[in-house]
């Protein structure tokens, strides 16, 4: 049986405008999008329905800054695993370890790829031996401690075509 996936979504220039001006920043009101895209109020609360209907916009964030929280390293974390049957119960294993704010499966050399935030490299040391490689199912794994973000952005609608 064929896979029910929804119709891609064609964006035109206002849904990109009021998609970049929420990227931006998830508050700004309607009427303020309507007017800086010289379109009616109506329009853009109707676009914006229309995106989430089609699951082209699925919620709204709020950024924090780990560092003003004191948790001002951030590792990005390679996991090999010991037999890839086991990567549902090492994806629940990670979901209980709080430091983790993201996890992806990818192809290349790891089974995983995570995401932490920890106060310091000492508090990253005793995470990694004391609790993260614990996990049986985690054969071994590759850390990258960021020293800079020079880059932090949700996403770059302008790279994506319109028909109009």
């Amino acid at each position: 049986m064929a896979e029910n996936k929804p119709p891609h979504y064609e964006i035109d220039n206002v849904d990109r405008g009021i998609l970049n001006l929420l990227l931006s920043n998830a508050r700004t009101s309607f009427l303020e999008i309507a007017r800086k895209l010289n379109v009616s109020g109506g329009t853009v609360h109707q676009r914006v329905d229309k995106m989430k209907a089609a699951g082209v916009i699925t919620g709204s964030t709020l950024r924090v800054n780990h560092e003003r929280l004191g948790l001002g390293v951030t590792v990005l974390l390679g996991v090999h695993l010991h037999k890839a049957q086991r990567i549902a119960e090492t994806v629940q294993a990670l979901r209980s370890l709080p430091e983790i704010v993201e996890a992806y499966y990818t192809t290349g050399n790891y089974a995983l790829f995570v995401k932490l935030h920890v106060s310091s490299i000492k508090a990253y040391h005793e995470f990694l031996v004391d609790r993260l490689q614990c996990i049986d199912s985690i054969r071994f794994t590759e850390s990258f401690i960021c020293l800079d973000m020079p880059i932090d952005r949700s996403s770059n609608l302008t790279a994506i075509h319109s028909n109009t």
